[in-house]
């Protein structure tokens, strides 16, 4: 009798056991949920702040895989500090600063039809459908929530369960269920200076970088011989170059300095006003101009590279300088600014300066030299 009764006790304790985890099972909720796969939350920038920022008003953007087969009229996205409660499955804490209230649903693919967005319990926002609806076998879904406050510890990780429903409010048995994990992030902020900024150079000829970008670090010495003697019956011609960008907000001004062509105390007369060369007159004059063959027994001279636009690129020759065979040198004079399209900064541009000598025959003989300086001047 004795153990007919220890028989008995046993069998009415595993009875109570079955009973209890059956209950505990059911309490879940996801007792016949299946497991939503490949799932990842990606925490977008707002408008303001970046993605992952602590606190920042943001997007969150669910990408996973739906089991389908069943009816689904809601999906519920539960914010957590863990991604299971301990010791009860069902135990959620919203994590700290965390904002949903003001959620709305953006982009939606796959698994469509959401038309409605509830977000009065702060931290379990879920979107629904009008009417419940069938979802095929291993859909691929996104779902974008906009406007949501990111909790404000930095680099902390918290945990989305992300649950879908047959019923139109998020309740009752949930039919899959997966859960996904964030986390907010230090922001790194990189500070850079931008000084004010003038870059000049003249020389013989200078070249250009891979960019195709004036490179004043291979600018030739400005040592410029003429390409052929002097003489009444034909003009003589050289050029140099000169190249100048700046972030200067009213532009620059470049001006030339220095004598006309000497030698001893004998002169070539600067051209004082601006004039086309004439055979067996004394003439010393330049432009910055592509010129033609009238003034020479071969052209000299390019225009501006890369073209003034009026935008990033501003330089220009100014008046005097500016007319195709047309010359003119008086020292002190601006030959270029950069004032095509107004003030403001300008991307380098390279100046091709066309130098032009004609002499009378009773020009007396000698070495004729000049040193000219190129002034550059921003105005910041």
């Amino acid at each position: 009798m004795k153990n007919k009764s220890k028989l008995l006790t046993r069998v009415f304790s595993s009875a109570v056991l079955v009973t209890i985890l059956a209950c505990q099972i059911m309490s879940t909720g996801l007792a016949y949920a299946a497991q939503i796969t490949n799932r990842s939350l990606t925490l977008q920038a707002g408008a303001t702040d970046g993605g992952s920022k602590p606190g920042g008003v943001v997007n969150h953007l669910f990408n996973f895989t739906i089991p389908g087969g069943t009816s689904v009229g809601s999906i519920k996205f539960e914010y957590c500090t863990l991604a299971a409660g301990v010791p009860d499955p069902n135990t959620c804490i919203t994590p700290t600063g965390l904002v949903t209230t003001s959620a709305a649903l953006g982009e939606e693919t796959g698994a469509t039809g959401f038309v409605t967005m509830v977000n009065t319990t702060n931290g379990a926002p879920y979107i629904a459908r009008a009417s419940a609806s069938s979802i095929g076998a291993n859909t691929v879904a996104s779902y974008q929530l906009t406007s949501i406050t990111n909790p404000t510890a930095a680099n902390q990780t918290f945990y989305v369960r992300v649950s879908t429903y047959a019923s139109l409010d998020a309740t009752g048995e949930k039919i899959d269920a997966g859960t996904v994990a964030a986390s907010t992030a230090n922001q790194i902020k990189i500070d850079g200076i931008m000084p004010e900024s003038l870059v000049f150079c003249a020389g013989e000829a200078i070249g250009v970088n891979g960019s195709n970008v004036p490179d004043c670090a291979t600018a030739t010495p400005g040592a410029i011989i003429f390409n052929q003697l002097f003489s009444s019956t034909d003009t003589a011609t050289a050029r140099s170059q000169m190249a100048a960008s700046t972030n200067a907000g009213s532009g620059y001004v470049i001006t030339v300095n220095g004598p006309t062509l000497t030698s001893g105390s004998n002169t070539v007369a600067a051209m004082g006003t601006t004039t086309a060369g004439v055979h067996g007159v004394s003439q010393f004059g330049l432009n910055l101009k592509a010129n033609t063959t009238a003034t020479s027994t071969a052209a000299v001279g390019l225009e501006i590279a890369t073209p003034s636009n009026g935008l990033n690129y501003r330089g220009q020759a100014v008046t005097g300088y500016n007319v195709v065979d047309q010359f003119k040198f008086t020292s002190g004079d601006a030959v270029a600014n950069s004032a095509n399209g107004g003030a403001g900064g300008t991307d380098a541009q390279i100046y091709t300066v066309s130098y032009i000598v004609n002499v009378p025959g009773s020009q007396p003989a000698g070495t004729y030299t000049s040193t000219l300086t190129y002034i550059c001047t921003p105005t910041f």
